[in-house]
């Protein structure tokens, strides 16, 4: 009954959503708090939902750590308040943090700073500026340093397409590969961006690219993967959501899907995988309000495997894993700093190289510890972090059949969280750079 008298107190007020002069939703005034659950979660979810909250990220694992992220707007602190929420604050002003995050930066141009004196140097002048990972770039940029990349590397790779967005985007990618010639060898495949949100996956993605490329004629280890092992790289996979986010809605999750019968937009992706697609940990409900990022942000979908971007690199990767097979799939995300393994459909289900794979995500996170100090806690989806119907990873072991199916969700644990700044996207390319060169050596 604390709700009910908490109500009688104070009722929470309906937000308005505020914009800046380029029609951008803002979060000034915005608190974020972590709240622990002391009651049903159906109640506590309905609670947060009456107060406008935009949930951030749930952990339902451990009964230790078990939480919810929300930032609650200005206009309904009081009432936050009066529910008497076992709570901590993340962050005093959500606004404050997505400034954080820096303009918007243009491509920057071919790297200059290395001289051309032969053709191991010429072909590594030309890739482009390092500068890049100083910042965050608009949709549009991140094709053309695809671009840059590709030609920077002309006889090892090439520009692939997995499909088209709902709003008719092709989402692209690069393939690299090494001596042995292309479609050649067992395949890498990496995603980012699927949540249209973690800005900083799409950017770890290209920074591995980028590393793939730069250290091929000098480092004996990048080689010898690159020459055993065909990659196949994604770094934004939902470009509707990316670029709304960019242009309208910071925090927006899904893909921007518009479906009969309801004003609902977007599905989340990660629930659309066609496998165990029905169970717990998505929902069925698209909700009620396209601006509503609370709202059902896990729908997934009317049938599984609906929406264009999922049929898109699905389509992609069983074609991989019916070529050459797929040796290891990752699916980046943040964030939380957990590396997970299946499943994400069941807390009991193993996969059938579960030791393997829990060893190898243990040393993984300590590859990546040694640079930055940052900890990544590592398990399988379901019992580490919560219930994922519909999960890519759970699909890529089952169906597609990869020998490792991850997903990884990049730093930080909750005082940025989707906003990290910029200033943060080279240390954190560069823990995950040494987190996969421990992974190719050792799986």
């Amino acid at each position: 009954m604390r709700f009910l008298r908490a109500a009688l107190f104070i009722a929470p007020l309906a937000a308005s959503i505020q914009v800046d002069r380029t029609g951008r939703q803002t979060y000034d005034g915005y608190k974020v708090f972590r709240v622990v659950p002391d009651r049903a979660t159906a109640d506590l979810e309905a609670q947060l939902e009456s107060l406008s909250a935009v949930e951030l990220s749930c952990n339902h694992g451990h009964a230790d750590t078990q939480h919810f992220d929300v930032a609650v707007p200005p206009e309904n602190l009081e009432a936050f308040a009066a529910f008497n929420y076992q709570a901590e604050i993340l962050s005093e002003d959500l606004g404050a943090d997505i400034a954080l995050e820096g303009e918007l930066q243009p491509f920057p141009g071919l790297e200059t700073s290395v001289p051309a004196t032969n053709a191991k140097a010429a072909a590594a002048a030309a890739l482009p500026s390092f500068s890049w990972f100083s910042a965050y770039h608009p949709y549009a940029d991140h094709l053309t340093f695809l671009k840059s990349l590709q030609a920077a590397f002309p006889s090892n790779s090439e520009l692939i397409t997995a499909g088209t967005s709902f709003e008719g985007r092709t989402i692209q990618g690069i393939h690299l590969w090494g001596s042995g010639g292309k479609d050649s060898k067992p395949a890498i495949y990496y995603h980012g961006n699927v949540h249209a949100r973690e800005w900083i996956t799409s950017m770890v993605v290209e920074y591995i690219t980028y590393q793939l490329i730069n250290n091929y004629s000098n480092d004996t280890a990048i080689k010898t993967v690159l020459d055993n092992y065909d990659f196949y790289i994604l770094p934004i996979v939902n470009p509707d959501g990316f670029l709304y986010t960019q242009t309208s809605t910071r925090l927006w999750r899904k893909n921007r899907q518009t479906r009969s019968g309801t004003s609902s937009v977007g599905t989340d992706v990660n629930r659309n995988w066609p496998y165990k697609w029905d169970g717990e940990g998505s929902s069925t409900s698209p909700g009620s309000d396209a601006r509503n990022l609370n709202n059902n942000r896990r729908y997934r979908g009317q049938a599984p495997g609906d929406t264009p971007e999922n049929t898109g690199i699905r389509t992609f990767g069983d074609k991989l894993g019916a070529g050459k097979g797929i040796k290891l799939y990752i699916d980046w995300h943040s964030y939380g700093q957990y590396i997970l393994t299946p499943y994400g459909y069941s807390c009991s289900a193993k996969a059938p190289n579960q030791s393997k794979q829990d060893t190898l995500a243990k040393n993984t996170g300590a590859a990546i510890a040694k640079i930055h100090g940052t900890q990544f806690t590592t398990g399988q989806t379901c019992s580490t972090l919560y219930a994922t119907a519909g999960g890519s990873n759970d699909y890529f072991t089952d169906v597609t059949v990869a020998e490792l199916a991850w997903a990884i969700e990049l730093r930080d644990t909750g005082r940025y969280g989707f906003v990290l700044p910029a200033d943060q996207i080279i240390a954190t390319g560069e823990e995950s750079w040494a987190g996969q060169k421990y992974l190719w050596a050792n799986f």
